[in-house]
């Protein structure tokens, strides 16, 4: 028992001395203060820029927009956080690209780690498959995100996701690809998310979704900066959190237009499934999914496993090439 006691004695003696130099090396930066400090920085500085994720970018290829798989000679995912150099980024996501004068030109969200909150970012390639990072061209004091890409009248412009500013901001190229500068607003006064726009029978068509994930709106106007109506018919989509919100670019394929929209439960971002168009009319609106498979989705291991939420399409030749994110935890 006396032994005891001394061996406790001792070793709480240990443990306050240990303290008590802990409190003066801190203090004081005495030895060994700089190793110490040096081995924590390089701990954080490591975990920081490992934890990429969880969001990355691909592309895929196919014979249709809905036929669409991983090309064999294609290295998955062509983009992570890892490939941002102007910023310490912790993801990558939304791509939506533009092929012009023979190269391809990617724009994405970049999840920026210091500031919480996303910027639209860009990359070039010569073949679609192997992408080389720019930099950040557009950083708000929110978060953007979704960066719909088009082109009119021989002009290019961009209508990010930009909910934190209760708005649809339009941007448009000053010198593309890297210069943009905010236009106007299509829409204002609500959290809009996700806005998908397009051009079908001499009017200008827009989707937007709730930050619910489960209702989608449908605007119109003649005019692209003109008064933007809602649809009589909107809601189009009420309290289905599998099919409301938009997944990406609204396409034409053999004279129909299809929308792509995200499977957002029981969790966000699962897949993503294509609606045909069948009626679309300032009056009317109709559409019918093209297969209850879905256009991509969680592959169960590597960069998308758990989830693919996004699918920007484009028809190269005889084949389509899609620029897609995948989700990996």
């Amino acid at each position: 028992m006396k032994k005891y006691l001394i061996n406790s004695v001792v070793l709480t003696m240990t443990l306050i001395a240990g303290v008590i130099y802990g409190i003066v090396i801190h203090k004081y930066e005495v030895f060994p203060y700089g190793i110490i400090k040096m081995a924590c920085h390089h701990l954080i500085h490591k975990e920081q820029h490992n934890a990429y994720g969880p969001w990355s970018i691909g592309i895929y290829e196919g014979p249709t927009p809905f036929d669409l798989t991983a090309p064999e000679n294609i290295s998955n995912p062509v983009l992570t956080g890892r490939d941002v150099v102007d910023i310490d980024a912790k993801y990558v996501a939304d791509p939506f690209m533009i092929f012009t004068n023979g190269k391809y030109f990617m724009f994405f969200e970049v999840m920026n780690r210091k500031t919480n909150q996303g910027d639209i970012g860009y990359s070039e390639s010569t073949d679609g498959k192997h992408w080389e990072y720019r930099k950040v061209i557009i950083d708000e004091p929110f978060q953007l995100s979704y960066p719909y890409i088009f082109e009119w009248d021989d002009d290019y412009y961009l209508i990010p996701e930009s909910f934190q500013d209760v708005s649809v901001r339009l941007y448009k190229a000053v010198s593309f690809p890297d210069n943009w500068e905010y236009v106007g607003n299509l829409l204002t006064g609500y959290r809009y998310v996700d806005p998908s726009i397009f051009r079908h029978n001499n009017k200008w068509w827009l989707f937007v979704s709730t930050p619910s994930n489960d209702l989608l709106n449908l605007y119109y106007s003649s005019d692209l900066l003109g008064e933007w109506k809602p649809h009589p018919m909107n809601p189009i989509v009420k309290f289905d959190s599998n099919i409301a919100r938009s997944g990406g670019r609204v396409i034409t394929h053999e004279g129909r237009l299809y929308r792509l929209t995200q499977d957002d439960y029981p969790y966000y971002g699962i897949q993503v499934f294509a609606f045909e168009i069948t009626e679309l009319t300032g009056k009317s609106y109709a559409e019918r999914i093209v297969s209850e498979k879905p256009v991509v989705g969680m592959t169960g291991k590597g960069w998308n496993a758990v989830g693919m939420h996004h699918v920007d399409l484009h028809q190269i030749g005889d084949k389509w090439i899609a620029a897609v994110d995948g989700k990996n935890k």
